[in-house]
């Protein structure tokens, strides 16, 4: 995926066409100026922060650190007295601190999105990016959590619910300022989203039973396969060519590899079908949640499938999830599966996504895997590996500082920083609010509150 430059357009720009600017507008246009020139201009001068022990993830701790981002990426990260120090760079002293890379949610809801209506349960050329509010106040809720890139989805009450968007949780005006692709029209700019099990059974049209659901899944993809063959028949005659089917359109890109599909799976049963379902079609997977991963970890480890699971769960909620235990993470760890942890936000609060690291090495999972699965494990799901979930020079600028070890209790995220700018400061009284309130802190417990600094 490329990167995506953003622009800002000029007065003179803005009214080329003879509108003239009133004084007002004018004044409002060099307030927003005057606001934005301090985190701009600090992407011109490279920052280094030192003190800190770093977690790169990519390598082990490093004691009294130094990163140094420039430009929106990070061009050195080692100890102190062994990184080159840029000349001209500004220095901040965060002895104490640590800094890990900007934490990565597979699975979250944040940005008041929705997917399929009950009109069907197979809604594949639906894309959650239309739905999806930049200005959202869960967006500033995870980013005090410490997230910086995420899988925003549709819900689960569909077999196939829609398309997924992979976004950064940037201080965004419009959804093209948190994609994670420059073209909507031509790039593909998220996952499938998918589910079985309890969710999507229902009345007509929709399945009554796991085998019905099964069925309609594997009949949905064997119509993607016959559409792709005439697709290919074709040859790009445009006599022969099929006509556009968006739906079948995205099912081909799955088929081919370039769309992973994000599976919402719960029981040991439904775990074993959607990898039946992937390697029937050939498709890439991500199991999400998996709550009984640990009684079938051999199974999932062996079809080289990897599982984001959710640690923190209400399994009150859903008969499913109730034998979820802590030690998911730890079973697929010792069988070699890769894993990484979700929120499902709101169904875990993104401020407390750190804690699924913690329960789950004491559960038994190691510190080194359990981290991992915070960061690099979740980009590589998202084939964003190149990109983000480590600390390594040439990566986005994502990171977090922390107050003490990832693992404690007592720790807080301090500030989150995504390309090199800072988007949430605990010392900021209305980026600590966010990070403080309870139940309500927004106005209608993850509505829209578009206050100070347009959010």
């Amino acid at each position: 995926m490329t990167r995506t430059t953003l622009r800002s357009c000029s007065v003179g720009e803005r009214y080329s066409l003879g509108e003239r600017p009133s004084a007002l507008a004018v004044g409002a246009f060099l307030v927003a100026a005057l606001l934005l020139a301090g985190p701009l201009s600090a992407q011109e001068q490279p920052l280094a922060f030192q003190g800190a022990t770093l977690v790169p993830i990519a390598g082990p701790p490093i004691q009294d650190g130094v990163l140094v981002v420039h430009r929106g990426e990070i061009t050195a990260v080692g100890a102190a007295g062994e990184v080159d120090m840029p000349g001209n760079a500004e220095v901040r002293d965060v002895s104490g601190m640590y800094i890990m890379p900007g934490m990565v949610d597979t699975h979250s809801h944040i940005g008041g999105g929705d997917g399929g209506d009950r009109s069907a349960p197979i809604h594949g050329e639906v894309r959650i990016l239309d739905a999806l509010d930049a200005r959202h106040d869960r967006i500033r809720t995870a980013r005090a959590g410490g997230v910086t890139t995420a899988n925003i989805m549709p819900g689960s009450g569909h077999l196939m619910s829609g398309q997924t968007a992979y976004v950064k949780l940037r201080d965004g005006r419009t959804i093209y300022d948190l994609l994670l692709c420059d073209d909507v029209r031509t790039e593909i700019c998220g996952g499938m989203k998918m589910a079985n099990g309890t969710n999507p059974i229902g009345s007509p049209p929709f399945p009554e039973t796991r085998a019905r659901s099964a069925a309609l899944v594997r009949a949905k993809f064997v119509e993607a396969q016959q559409y792709a063959g005439r697709v290919q028949d074709a040859n790009g005659d445009p006599e022969q060519v099929p006509a556009r089917n968006l739906e079948l359109e995205t099912l081909m890109e799955i088929l081919d590899g370039r769309r992973i599909v994000h599976f919402h799976t719960h029981r040991h049963d439904d775990i074993l079908t959607a990898i039946r379902l992937s390697e029937e079609f050939g498709f890439r997977v991500v199991l999400h949640h998996v709550s009984e991963a640990a009684m079938v970890a051999p199974e999932i480890a062996a079809a080289g499938v990897p599982s984001s699971i959710i640690v923190i769960d209400a399994p009150g909620g859903k008969l499913e999830a109730v034998n979820l235990t802590f030690d998911a993470g730890a079973a697929l760890e010792e069988h070699g599966a890769d894993v990484a942890f979700h929120t499902d936000d709101p169904i875990t609060d993104s401020r407390v996504f750190l804690r699924s690291a913690g329960l789950s090495v004491r559960a038994g999972m190691s510190r080194e895997a359990a981290l991992e699965a915070l960061t690099l494990a979740g980009a590589r799901m998202m084939d964003l590996e190149d990109r983000v979930g480590s600390l390594e020079v040439g990566k986005d600028a994502d990171f977090v500082l922390l107050t003490g070890d990832p693992l404690s209790v007592y720790t807080r995220v301090q500030e989150t920083w995504i390309d090199g700018i800072r988007v949430f400061d605990l010392d900021d009284p209305e980026d600590r609010a966010y990070a403080v309130g309870g139940y309500g802190v927004t106005p209608d417990q993850g509505g829209h509150h578009h206050g100070m600094g347009g959010h």
